[in-house]
């Protein structure tokens, strides 16, 4: 039998590799981004797709100055770069000052993600890291809303449901189905519950996302607000219009099932969401902020290591 001399090839894990490069990864979490992108645009109009455009070309900028400075390979086309700033952008109000729009996609860019290294090397979700920056810095302009089109409510003194909620007005909430629409003030991404589950169910049949991070997630806000409603006497929709309001539903499938800073066991993405949960819940209900999705990721994320660390399985090979 002839001998057939063939070289071993020696190389570096990972071993698998997926049809998905990180460009088409970045363009399905694009695409699923666009319901609440046309319905952030439907109800807030031209000024809403200004701050969109805004956030994502400063995001741009900043990245490529970033790579620049530091001698880095050109990351820009990767497409991590226009999500990083689209997300960013569904966190902000409307009203917004473009100049905050810009600085806060830098910070996302420049403190949440190169400093660390660059994409895959960053331990917090860098959107939320610059809505936390802006938030903190500008609390007025993060908190001033603007109504929907058509409506004539002063944007100043106007209330989102969630501040409706955490102060327990339930006579003057919008209908839940109002709510669910997206017929609402807030933030861009934070209205349309219904655009945002569509983006998610989107990605989870891409493969994309674990379904049991937004499962849990939203499982355990559902049942602690269900228990604090039946306390205070608010029914059984209280729970539907904590998960309706705020920036819940873009949190748990946008922001918390970002790959680099969740965990990456089964166990670990399940304590991960139960984790999310609880403390969302409590911040909402009893913390000073009527909103508490942003820092709840960003708590959490600190917790990925620890949690990756006591959920990884056994390594074949070596004792217990």
């Amino acid at each position: 039998m002839e001998s057939i001399n063939k070289p071993l090839i020696l190389s570096c894990s990972p071993h698998l590799h997926s049809r998905y490069t990180t460009e088409k990864a970045m363009r399905d979490v694009g695409l699923a981004l666009i319901p609440a992108v046309a319905a952030a645009v439907f109800y807030f109009g031209f000024r809403a797709l200004l701050v969109i455009l805004v956030s994502i070309a400063s995001a741009m900028a900043a990245e490529y100055a970033c790579r620049r400075i530091m001698h880095r390979g050109n990351t820009l086309f990767d497409g991590s770069a226009i999500l990083t700033g689209g997300l960013l952008a569904m966190c902000l109000p409307p009203g917004i000052p473009l100049w905050a729009a810009v600085l806060g996609s830098v910070s996302a860019i420049v403190i949440g993600k190169q400093v660390f290294g660059g994409l895959g090397q960053n331990i917090f979700n860098p959107a939320h890291i610059g809505r936390a920056i802006l938030l903190a810095s500008f609390p007025v302009y993060m908190t001033t809303w603007v109504p929907t089109v058509g409506s004539s409510v002063d944007a100043v003194t106007m209330a989102t449901p969630l501040a409706l909620l955490k102060a327990g007005a339930m006579d003057q909430l919008p209908s839940l189905w109002q709510m669910f629409v997206g017929q609402i003030p807030g933030s861009l991404g934070e209205t349309s519950a219904l655009a945002l589950i569509l983006g998610g169910l989107y990605l989870i049949y891409k493969g994309h996302v674990d379904w049991r991070i937004p499962a849990s997630y939203l499982g355990t806000v559902f049942v602690l607000t269900a228990l604090f409603g039946m306390i205070k006497g608010f029914g059984m929709a209280y729970p539907f219009m904590q998960l309706c309001s705020g920036g819940l539903m873009i949190g748990a499938f946008f922001m918390a099932t970002d790959w680099v800073t969740s965990p990456i066991t089964v166990r670990g993405r399940v304590i991960f969401g139960l984790g999310l949960g609880l403390l969302t819940s409590l911040i909402r209900l009893f913390g000073g902020l009527s909103e508490g999705v942003c820092y709840s990721i960003l708590i959490m994320n600190i917790l990925t290591p620890i949690i990756d660390r006591y959920t990884k399985g056994r390594i074949f090979g070596r004792a217990k």
